[in-house]
């Protein structure tokens, strides 16, 4: 390596793209050859959502920090995109990173990769070459083919991003950064999560409800119909808030049918960890997060998932699919909640060793000598009939 630090830019959007962020965030810092910063935007800066910004500043980052507010609820997709081009760009022409690192789906992602592209910056896609659902499936493939580079979670992953035609050399398997911190000692004991939110319950399950951008004319009859299987169960919930797309709107108004229900405790977020922690323990969790697909498998616990959002995602043995219909989803409710002990676990999306992985990649010379004009690699396909 160089004498001077490479400096690597962070872009996070959201709560769950920094939880998956954040390890390699300190690897970064705590590396005498790299120097961190991270564009803090998305929903990190919604009053609404608790002002998630303070969850960056409380895993220790406070120097490397740069908020830039990109939207408002409910602002349309488009509109919020080209607004965090605008910031990034900026700052990106100003401070001249050496590598902007970008995780997943999201639109943020998707700004980072063409401000980078752009401003002749090496981008890293963390996470691409997987199967999402809805628009977020055509985002993720967009940020793939913009970036330089890729850090994948399995063969699977890879396997696709070379039918896409990306190099061989620019694909690292590393896992999901996420699971290092899921089986890691330093979390915080279910008697602390439950104390610190104040959660009465020792039976409970997690609800995670997000908008659908394809589906916003349906959200408000999904939501109500949702809502509507929660009441008939019976049973108690902890319920954090829907991710910033456009109609989480429909989702606060069907939330207000919860409000002094005591069966009931909703959160605007709920700290990385903690939030793992109150996984790990629930008897199951229910909605259309990615959470209950990914992380909810590694720990055996069940997952009842929820319309078409994560349509085409990788199933474990533990992940119910169910549609929107109230009595649907409550015989699904019923169905697990009975079931005995945790599921089989599933370690498809890593083994927990993501940030040495990443360290060994970052440190290689050939990582920082990717040229910036990239090449398209031709497969061979036989001739059509």
């Amino acid at each position: 390596m160089s004498s001077s630090p490479k400096r690597i830019l962070f872009l996070t959007g959201t709560r769950a793209d920094f939880g998956k962020l954040m390890p390699l965030m300190h690897a970064v810092r705590n590396h005498p050859d790299f120097g961190c910063e991270i564009f803090v935007t998305g929903m990190h800066t919604l009053k609404v959502y608790g002002h998630t910004v303070n969850e960056v500043y409380k895993a220790g980052f406070k120097d490397e920090v740069h908020v830039y507010m990109n939207q408002h609820l409910d602002d349309p997709m488009e509109m919020v995109l080209a607004n965090t081009i605008q910031g990034l760009s900026r700052y990106i022409h100003e401070n001249r990173p050496d590598l902007v690192v970008v995780h997943g789906d999201r639109v943020e992602a998707l700004a980072g990769a063409i401000a980078g592209t752009f401003s002749h910056t090496l981008v890293c896609h963390i996470e691409g070459g997987e199967r999402s659902g809805t628009v977020d499936e055509a985002i993720r493939h967009a940020v793939s083919k913009l970036a330089h580079l890729h850090l994948v979670a399995n063969d699977e992953a890879r396997t696709r991003l070379l039918q896409m035609g990306e190099l061989e050399e620019s694909i690292s398997v590393i896992g999901s950064p996420d699971i290092d911190v899921m089986m890691s000692d330093s979390l915080p004991t279910i008697d602390e999560s439950l104390a610190r939110y104040e959660i009465p319950f020792n039976d409970y399950a997690l609800v995670l409800f997000h908008p659908v951008t394809t589906e916003v004319a349906q959200m408000r009859e999904h939501a109500e119909l949702f809502v509507g299987a929660l009441l008939d169960s019976q049973r108690d919930y902890v319920v954090i808030y829907p991710n910033n797309d456009e109609g989480a709107s429909h989702i606060f108004h069907a939330y207000e049918r919860l409000e002094g229900n005591l069966r009931f405790r909703i959160f605007p977020s709920i700290g990385f960890e903690h939030f793992l922690t109150l996984l790990k323990h629930a008897r199951f969790i229910v909605g259309n997060s990615s959470a209950g697909v990914r992380e909810a498998p590694v720990y055996g616990v069940r997952t009842i998932n929820v319309g078409r959002r994560q349509n085409n995602r990788f199933g474990g043995a533990s992940v119910v699919n169910t549609s929107h219909e109230t009595a649907d989803v409550l015989e699904a409710i019923r169905s697990v909640a009975a079931m005995d002990g945790l599921a089989e676990r599933s370690l498809h999306f890593g083994r927990g060793d993501s940030v040495a992985r990443f360290v060994e990649v970052i440190e290689a010379p050939e990582f920082w000598e990717t040229s910036r004009q990239k090449s398209f690699r031709d497969m061979t396909i036989a001739p059509a009939r």
